[in-house]
């Protein structure tokens, strides 16, 4: 039986990727809710921000706003920084209802990483060897063994890096796509920088900086 995402061509993945300057994966998945419709896959972009927050991805966010969200009767406390272009945007109801819920969001769920780019070589290697290892002793070809190591780092991904997670308040929409919603109806670039998350009681904490922000630092 051929599935709806192997009816997508390619060429209409492409086409959808150079009218909204999306992702290639989300253009894939706008497709396939649209059953391969260009222009109903992009109205299903646009609805989640990622038409525009794409093109803008490349602009400069020196402004922006820090936060806090304190849980379970003090117990759970979260520092973050998002960082948007102009004072006046940081400062729109819209843009502190997006940090406090993303506030909330790693209160509960405890990400350790902002983006799939910042996990470290060693977590990313280790990962990869016990997936290698689990799917290895199946008795799988090689091929399929590696094809399985793929899906299940994606499965990771989305457990460890904030903007893959699906958003705790709407699991239909991960954090990215929260962001993106966001960059949509304000008009500007915005990302989220850092986060430190402490719980009472734990051994340590976790702390996050995006890798492009400790380069731009140096």
């Amino acid at each position: 039986m051929t599935t709806v995402s192997e009816k997508i061509d390619a060429k209409l993945v492409k086409e959808l990727r150079d009218k909204s300057g999306a992702p290639m994966g989300d253009c894939l998945k706008a497709l396939q809710e649209s059953k391969g419709d260009i222009e109903e896959g992009f109205v299903v972009l646009r609805k989640r921000g990622m038409a525009s927050a794409q093109k803008k991805a490349a602009r400069s966010t020196n402004e922006g706003s820090i936060g806090t969200y304190i849980h379970a009767g003090g117990k759970i406390g979260v520092l973050l920084e998002i960082n948007c272009e102009s004072d006046f945007v940081a400062r729109t109801e819209d843009f502190q209802d997006l940090m406090r819920d993303i506030s909330m969001h790693i209160a509960a769920t405890d990400p350790r990483y902002i983006k799939p780019e910042d996990v470290t070589i060693e977590d990313l290697e280790r990962e990869k060897e016990i997936y290698r290892a689990q799917a290895a002793a199946t008795g799988k070809p090689a091929p399929v063994v590696e094809k399985i190591v793929d899906g299940k780092m994606a499965k990771f991904y989305e457990e460890v890096c904030l903007l893959e997670q699906p958003f705790i308040k709407e699991q239909s929409v991960s954090i990215k796509e929260l962001i993106a919603q966001k960059v949509g109806k304000l008009g500007e670039n915005i990302t989220v920088r850092r986060f430190a998350r402490f719980k009472v009681g734990a051994p340590d904490w976790t702390v996050s900086q995006t890798k492009a922000v400790e380069t731009a630092a140096e």
